[in-house]
């Protein structure tokens, strides 16, 4: 399955998740709702842009959790995630929002600081790679 239903269609010809043999990739995934507003988003009466990393990160994990569903998987059974974030001054808020959906026997990790992504509104992406064994006819 390329695009998830009900998932921010992919601002480019890439698909959500693809399945090579035992294992799903992720593509890289935002806080973005189907209707292009983001998660951790919001803008105050004088256009002051507040960004939340902790709610960012939690639709995030959240919008993968949902990608790896509608292929039959879930956030078990993660193998390998990489973080992006444009801040590392979120690191910590960040960290404590992911602890709270693994432990240590968690996916291997690695995240690293960009310049920036896709959109303005946008503090983190996640990519990740899962171990779904394929089921056999």
């Amino acid at each position: 399955m390329s695009v998830i239903p009900g998932k921010a269609k992919p601002r480019g010809r890439f698909p959500h998740v693809r399945r090579a043999g035992d294992f799903l990739f992720v593509s890289g995934t935002s806080s973005r709702r189907p209707d292009n507003t983001f998660a951790g988003a919001s803008a105050d009466e004088m256009g002051t842009t507040k960004l939340d990393i902790a709610e960012q990160t939690k639709a995030v994990i959240e919008n993968i959790r949902d990608i790896l569903a509608a292929e039959g998987a879930q956030l078990s059974d993660l193998v390998d995630v990489t973080s992006f974030l444009v801040n590392m001054n979120d690191f910590g808020e960040y960290n404590r929002v992911y602890g709270e959906y693994f432990d240590d026997a968690g996916p291997a990790r690695t995240t690293v600081a960009v310049h920036q992504l896709p959109h303005p509104h946008i503090i983190i992406e996640m990519k990740g790679t899962a171990y779904v064994p394929a089921r056999h006819k």
